[in-house]
């Protein structure tokens, strides 16, 4: 095979960010698959040029040229520029490919704008790839493993891709590690519900590890794990005989289940200085919580006092939650929630709202049989900038009006300067308030208030969430355009739609993997991992 020009894309955003919490920490909720891929390019002995789009760059300037083929990692809220950008490529001859959530969840879709769509990715199919790579139109052609690979190149293999997305960070640098890929958990809302839980080489985690003490001074690691420390003992071991005490400090999104106490006190003695525990619903998932069969006030009880138990050993805590599960009715689960917020004010939480994407566990079917679906724009799948399910016991001005009042709550000034109060360090504090006052706190009240107001004043938003109608209202395409800029004249005819049932009228084909509420970072697929690292723009 000839030498090729390989151009690779990691979108961690979907459009330019401008706000002070994407500034800060946009740089750090890179992926690392897209890094793993260019190894195996260039260990197959190709030219690679790597791009990690972080909202901000410019774009069009920091696009590979040239290339003979482009591999695109996206989530589903950047499905959009991804095909924008290959529309561009191909129409100058580039073959291109996309892998990652959005490949996994929406194939059928993502077929009409790349000639590849990956699901599991290991270096055969990066190199069955290679090797043919021919266009494959009008529909892509998809391409996956049987499963995750058992192996991934190491933080210094992959270091000359890492180093310079680092470099894009102003202050707080992480980086991306990963010690297993799928979850022992099957919570229906999640990507990784039907994958396997798979620990990876104790012995590359530990060569990760002192390449980093021989690398970055103090350095910061960020667990791409979807459930961290499943198998506690023999994780930790790896980390006290690589790093000596006081060495490095780590950030992991974990259960509440896995945090004993004995387990607490061992990683603060490690360096672990952030924390990410799922609480999801005060009504079910008590195996995540080691809540049991408690439900509603006992568990908000059970789960506040772990919690701060928690915030006693690890500076900084985001708890996460889904609004607008199907097992909650009525006020009492978000005026729980408060409850929860007042009685835990050092933990920061992490709303998100119900979303089903596409291909999914037999919950998504039913939810499409149900007609439940709702077609938003991809841009919007963010988890909070829409929620594409029609909620079960709630109208939607109704959820919003629970939605708004809980963010209120969380984000007025009390609960912030309570929650500053209540944290140990100057940069836990810092980073837990410029959370609440930019995007992720006032920015998300002023968009859920703009909507809320829409589907009183716009009749072409409330039947669209209603649906009476899939054609798209002027307030989400405008948007789309705006934010999409330049790439937007490179957006194929329909890129703004798609079908929201495309999953039910498959299932006669090959049985897809997982449901994803939350597409969490980091996926072992061609995938950029969102924790879930805390929360991005």
């Amino acid at each position: 095979m000839r030498r090729l020009r390989v151009g690779i894309v990691d979108l961690a955003a979907n459009r330019p960010l401008r706000s002070l919490w994407s500034r800060v920490m946009q740089a750090n909720f890179v992926s690392i698959m897209p890094q793993v891929l260019a190894v195996w390019c260039e260990e197959a002995g190709h030219e690679v040029t790597f791009v990690a789009y972080t909202g901000r760059e410019d774009i069009d300037r920091a696009l590979p040229r040239d290339t003979d083929v482009l591999f695109i990692g996206a989530y589903t809220n950047a499905a959009h520029t991804a095909a924008a950008i290959s529309h561009r490529y191909r129409s100058r001859g580039t073959v291109t490919a996309i892998g990652g959530p959005h490949a996994r969840c929406y194939p059928e879709d993502a077929a009409r704008y790349f000639d590849y769509v990956l699901g599991f990715t290991d270096k055969s199919v990066v190199e069955e790839v290679l090797r043919e790579r021919a266009p494959h139109r009008p529909l892509g052609r998809r391409i996956s493993a049987d499963r995750q690979p058992p192996h991934l190149p190491g933080v210094r293999e992959r270091w000359k891709f890492i180093a310079p997305t680092l470099d894009k960070a102003p202050a707080v640098k992480i980086v991306p590690m990963i010690g297993s890929l799928g979850c022992p958990y099957t919570c229906s809302f999640c990507i990784d519900a039907e994958v396997e839980y798979q620990p990876l080489c104790r012995d590359q985690i530990q060569e990760d590890l002192r390449f980093l003490l021989r690398t970055v001074p103090r350095p910061r690691v960020g667990w791409h794990d979807p459930n961290f420390g499943v198998r506690f003992d023999e994780t930790m071991n790896a980390i006290e005989e690589a790093v000596p005490p006081g060495g490095m400090e780590f950030a992991a999104e974990s259960s509440l289940s896995l945090l004993s106490e004995p387990h607490l006190r061992r990683l603060r003695d490690n360096g672990f200085k952030a924390i990410l525990p799922g609480i999801e619903s005060w009504y079910s998932m008590g195996n995540k919580s080691r809540t049991g069969k408690s439900v509603g006030a006992e568990k908000v009880a059970q789960v506040a006092d772990h919690v701060n138990m928690v915030l006693r050993y690890i500076p900084y805590v985001q708890v996460n939650f889904v609004l607008g599960l199907d097992d909650g009715e009525g006020a009492e689960p978000f005026e729980l929630t408060k409850l929860f917020v007042d009685k835990t004010p050092g933990a920061f939480p992490a709303y998100s709202l119900l979303s089903a994407f596409g291909q999914a566990a037999p919950l998504n079917l039913d939810l499409q049989r149900d007609g439940r679906v709702v077609p938003f724009p991809f841009h919007f799948l963010d988890n909070n900038r829409a929620m594409n399910v029609r909620p079960k016991n709630y109208s939607w001005t109704e959820l919003y009006d629970h939605v708004i009042g809980l963010r209120k709550h969380t984000f007025s000034w009390t609960a912030l300067g309570r929650r500053i109060s209540a944290n140990q360090g100057l940069l836990t504090r810092s980073l837990n308030f410029v959370r609440g006052v930019s995007s992720e706190g006032f920015g998300r009240i002023r968009y859920d208030q703009t909507v809320r107001g829409l589907l009183d004043t716009d009749r072409s938003v409330r039947r669209f969430f209603e649906g009476e109608t899939v054609a798209v209202p002027a307030f989400y395409a405008d948007r789309v355009r705006t934010e999409l800029g330049t790439l937007w004249h490179s957006l194929p005819p329909g890129g703004l739609e798609h079908d929201p049932n495309a999953y039910l009228k498959a299932t006669h084909g090959p049985r897809p993997i997982g449901l994803t509420a939350i597409q969490r970072r980091p996926e072992p697929s061609l995938a950029p991992l969102e924790p879930r690292p805390a929360g991005s723009a």
